[in-house]
């Protein structure tokens, strides 16, 4: 067997096989390329689902983690250290709020805005104990956590994790008049992504996310954004809603927010939301460590700059001009998305989205499948146009093969 195959067969036989990852192995990266353990060179159009939207081993990133490294990675929250409170306050002042909630992973930080909108809701709003009730999207995707996957509508998702936790209302995505009917005087939040990813990149309507915000506002609800795939400079802006002109009431991000390096992610909210927590009753061992905090902080650094927003922007504007002209032969039934950032409905005739996916792969072009015969195109974005442009080309070509 290959190397390829050796390393393949090894990770099954002693993997649990939660993941059906392409038929490649990943040896070493740098910006918007991958080389396998065989020396093949990929291009990345996936960018670890956002979470690499500076590209792989950027220096300046790696520069912030080696220099943590030889100081100190983890004091637990039992003890301050010298990171966290910049970590705090410039997160806190790129988002235009005012306390921040580390944690790790995307999927904790959902969890923490589930609890941190139910004891709002009963110590601040008034809701009868155990009453509280979330409103979510349908097609959501927000991790995968027992609670998470019980407002989950993908079976693939939710079967056989049962019993679920209750306390979730599902309406349609993007349907302003059923969350109004849905919401009663036991609402306490409505949690959405403004743009959903792992559904295929959907953007809601127009006036969807204003009209969120302004029913919220008048509901005493809390507006809850999952940004973790649709923030930090991914669209061309800061974030998603920033497109629409909204602000909610609390922000979930990660995924960028670690640029690749560690797992971060945190909840950025007002003291008046977040103030609801007492020391004890939330926390994580890892959540705002040394280290997590050096790279989360270049990347705040990086993002104040507006170079990567524009960067999305202007690439993204040139990706979905090109996308939009393989509509026309047939081959593609459908483009969606913003900024660097698109869903790909590729006719049912050509191929699975698996199997468009792999044939790509063939020609040095790594994407992912999500719900049939759709692909996902999100590359780093430290891409450079004339390798964006290489990546499309081979996509037309598998298209028209």
């Amino acid at each position: 067997m290959s190397t390829t195959e050796t390393a393949i067969a090894s990770a099954e036989a002693h993997s649990a096989h939660n993941y059906h990852p392409l038929p490649v192995v990943v040896a070493s990266a740098e910006g918007a390329w991958m080389t396998d353990v065989e020396g093949r060179r990929y291009l990345d159009l996936l960018a670890g689902y956002s979470a690499l939207n500076f590209g792989h081993g950027n220096r300046r990133l790696i520069d912030a983690a080696k220099a943590q490294l030889d100081r100190v990675t983890l004091t637990s929250r039992a003890f301050h250290h010298d990171r966290f409170a910049d970590f705090c306050t410039e997160l806190a002042a790129l988002c235009g709020m005012e306390t921040v909630l580390p944690m790790n992973t995307g999927a904790e930080a959902v969890e923490t805005a589930v609890k941190t909108a139910r004891k709002w809701g009963y110590r601040v709003k008034g809701v009868p104990d155990g009453m509280a009730k979330i409103i979510v999207a349908s097609d959501n995707f927000h991790g995968r956590t027992t609670t998470i996957v019980s407002f989950s509508t993908d079976p693939e998702a939710r079967a056989d994790f049962g019993p679920y936790t209750p306390g979730f209302e599902i309406v349609p995505y993007g349907d302003l008049t059923a969350m109004r009917e849905a919401m009663t005087e036991n609402t306490v939040a409505v949690l959405i992504e403004p743009i959903q990813g792992e559904a295929g990149v959907l953007v809601p309507p127009a006036g969807y996310l204003p009209g969120v915000r302004e029913l919220t506002r008048e509901r005493n609800v809390l507006f809850i954004a999952d940004e973790i795939q649709s923030g930090l400079g991914r669209t061309g802006k800061t974030f998603a809603l920033d497109h629409e002109g909204v602000v909610p009431d609390m922000y979930v991000l990660g995924k960028a927010l670690g640029g690749g390096v560690v797992p971060v992610s945190a909840v950025v909210s007002s003291a008046d939301v977040l103030g609801v927590f007492r020391p004890g009753e939330h926390g994580s061992t890892f959540g705002g460590n040394p280290l997590a905090c050096a790279v989360a902080l270049e990347v705040i650094a990086m993002l104040r700059t507006g170079e990567y927003q524009q960067r999305a922007a202007e690439l993204g504007d040139h990706l979905h001009r090109e996308l939009g002209l393989l509509t026309g032969d047939g081959a593609v039934e459908s483009v969606r998305g913003r900024g660097l950032w698109a869903g790909v409905d590729i006719a049912p005739a050509l191929g699975t989205g698996r199997e468009i996916s792999e044939k790509l792969m063939e020609l040095g072009v790594l994407v992912k499948d999500t719900h049939g015969s759709t692909i996902r195109i999100a590359p780093p974005l430290v891409i450079s146009k004339e390798d964006l442009d290489w990546g499309l080309d081979r996509l037309r070509a598998v298209l028209s093969a």
